[in-house]
C-alpha cells in the first residue's frame, strides 16, 4: 500500500500532462430547490404526506460542457421524483430560447427521489389533494421552472477550460426488488452495481463529478425532505472535496430498491441507514477518483430520437363502468380517467413515443439516457453491446411515462411494467416487442453519433 499511493499520483500528473484534453470547456453550477413553506410530498400513493422539516437541502444542478468545435451541451440533474412531458417541453423550450440549447444537447435527468414535493402533473393519479394542497403543489412547480433556467445559465456562464475523464467503480447496496417480495425468490435477481464516474478537472483541481447507480431512491419515506441515498452521496462527496459540484445520475433503477430499508419512517434508525448508504455510494465514487482514470476526447456528438412502443388491449369502457362501482382511492382516479379518455377520444391509446438521447464523446464514452423507470436489463444490454468499460446508460430522463419492463421482466409479470401500469393513467402493460424497439432506436443513435 505505501508503495502504491505514489504509483497512483505519479499516474494521473502524466494524464493530466496530456495537451489532447485542453479543448474542453466545462462549467457546473447548483441552485437549492428545497421548499420554503410546506408542500405535498411525491413520490409514495396512498395518504398525502406534507412536508413538516427538511433533513438536508436539495438540488437543481448542471454540467454545461462546450467542446473544440464550439457546440454546449447541458446535463442537468435534479433531487425530484421526475418531470412530466408538459414539464419536459417547458425546461426544454427555454433552454433554447434563451440559451441556445437545442433539444439533442439537453439531458434531463432525475434521481426519483421520494422526499421532494410534487410537481405539476407527475404522478397525477397518485395524490388526491386539498384545494390548499394544489396551490402550494403550483406555487412550488412555478418557482422551479425558473430555476430550471437557472441553473443552465449559471453553467453555462460558468465555463472555463477543463479535462474531462471517465472511470467506473462498484456498489453493492442495490438489490433486485422482485426477488425480496413474497414468492419472488424464483424471479431473476439482475441488478446493476456499476457506478460510472465523469471527473472534471482544472489544472489538476476537482470541479466536478457526475456518477451514477441504479437504484430507488426509496431507503426513506415519512415528512421530510432530503434527497435519500443519493442527497447524502452528493454531501459526502462535496464535503470531501470543497469547490466542487457532485451531480447525482439515476441509472436504471426501475426494478432496484436499497436493501434493507425501513419504510414508512423517517426515524433515526432510517436516517442512520440512508446516510450509510450514501457514504457507500460516495466511498465508490472516491476509489474511483483516486485511482488512474480515462480521458474523454471531444467532440461530443448528441443525437436525440422517439420510437413507439405499443400497449397491449386495455378493458372496454363496459369493464371499466362495472369495476368502478367497488373501487376506491387511486384505483377509482385510475379507472374514471379512462372512462374519461373514452369520452374525449372514443377510444384507449395504442402506443406511447418514447424519446432517446445518446451523447458520444469522440470514441471514449457513449452516454445513452433513455426514459422513464427503465428496469437494470437495459443498462446490462447496451454495455454488453457498446462495451462494458466505456458505456454509461442512464435511465429517469425526460418524462416519467411508466416503469418500462424488458421482455424478460413481462413475461414474469407482477408490478414493474405490468400491474404497475395503470397508476401512470396507461390503459394496458406494453407488448413483448418493447424491448426490441427501444434496443433498435438506441442502436440507430449510436450508428449515427459513430465519427
Amino acid at each position: 500500500m505505501i508503495v502504491a499511493k505514489p504509483m497512483i499520483r505519479l499516474t494521473c500528473l502524466c494524464f493530466l500532462a496530456m495537451p489532447a484534453l485542453a479543448a474542453w470547456e466545462a462549467g457546473a453550477a447548483k441552485v437549492d430547490i428545497t421548499p420554503t413553506e410546506p408542500v405535498p410530498l411525491a413520490g409514495y400513493g396512498g395518504k398525502t404526506r406534507m412536508s413538516s422539516r427538511v433533513l438536508h437541502p436539495i438540488w437543481l444542478k448542471a454540467l454545461a460542457l462546450r467542446d473544440e468545435t464550439g457546440a454546449t451541451s447541458v446535463l442537468v440533474t435534479a433531487d425530484l421524483v421526475g418531470l412530466s412531458t408538459k414539464m419536459v417541453d417547458i425546461i426544454a423550450g427555454r433552454a433554447r430560447a434563451r440559451h441556445g440549447i437545442p433539444r439533442e444537447r439537453l439531458i434531463l435527468n432525475y434521481s426519483h427521489n421520494h422526499s421532494c414535493p410534487v410537481t405539476e402533473d407527475v404522478l397525477w393519479l397518485y395524490y388526491d389533494l386539498t384545494p390548499g394542497e394544489r396551490a402550494a403543489r403550483d406555487r412550488y412547480t412555478a418557482r422551479l421552472y425558473g430555476q430550471y433556467e437557472q441553473v443552465i445559465g449559471e453553467a453555462i456562464g460558468n465555463l472555463a477550460p477543463a479535462e474531462l475523464w471517465f472511470e467506473q467503480g462498484l456498489a453493492g447496496f442495490a438489490v433486485n426488488r422482485r426477488r425480496s417480495r413474497p414468492g419472488g425468490r424464483k424471479l431473476g435477481g439482475q441488478v446493476d452495481h456499476d457506478v460510472p464516474v465523469i471527473a472534471v478537472r482544472s489544472g489538476g483541481a476537482l470541479r466536478a463529478v457526475a456518477f451514477g447507480y441504479s437504484c430507488h431512491t426509496t431507503a426513506l419515506s415519512g415528512e421530510t425532505v432530503n434527497g435519500d441515498y443519493a442527497g447524502f452521496a452528493q454531501l459526502e462527496i462535496e464535503r470531501s472535496h470543497p469547490g466542487t459540484t457532485a451531480l447525482f445520475v439515476q441509472n436504471c433503477g426501475g426494478d432496484a430498491n436499497p436493501l434493507p430499508r425501513i419504510m414508512r419512517s423517517n426515524d433515526p434508525p432510517a436516517i442512520q441507514l440512508t446516510e450509510m448508504y450514501g457514504r457507500i455510494l460516495a466511498e465508490a465514487v472516491r476509489q474511483v477518483l483516486e485511482r488512474p482514470m480515462k480521458p474523454l476526447a471531444g467532440p461530443l456528438r448528441p443525437a436525440y430520437g422517439q420510437t413507439e412502443i405499443f400497449f397491449q388491449k386495455g378493458p372496454t369502457a363496459a369493464e371499466l363502468d362495472r369495476e368502478l362501482a367497488g373501487a376506491r382511492d387511486m384505483r377509482k382516479r385510475e379507472i374514471q380517467h379512462l372512462l374519461d379518455v373514452y369520452r374525449r377520444h372514443g377510444k384507449l391509446p395504442d402506443r406511447y413515443h418514447y424519446p432517446v438521447q445518446v451523447w458520444r464523446f469522440g470514441d471514449s464514452l457513449t452516454f445513452i439516457a433513455l426514459t422513464g423507470e427503465t428496469v437494470a436489463d437495459y443498462c446490462l444490454r447496451f454495455k454488453a453491446a457498446y462495451g462494458w468499460d466505456h458505456t454509461w446508460v442512464a435511465g429517469y430522463n425526460n418524462d416519467l411515462l411508466s416503469y418500462v419492463p424488458s421482455l424478460r421482466v413481462l413475461r414474469e409479470g407482477d408490478y414493474e411494467g405490468t400491474t404497475g401500469m395503470a397508476e401512470y393513467g396507461h390503459p394496458a402493460p406494453y407488448t413483448f416487442s418493447v424491448e426490441e424497439q427501444i434496443a433498435q432506436q438506441v442502436d440507430e443513435l449510436v450508428a449515427r453519433t459513430r465519427p
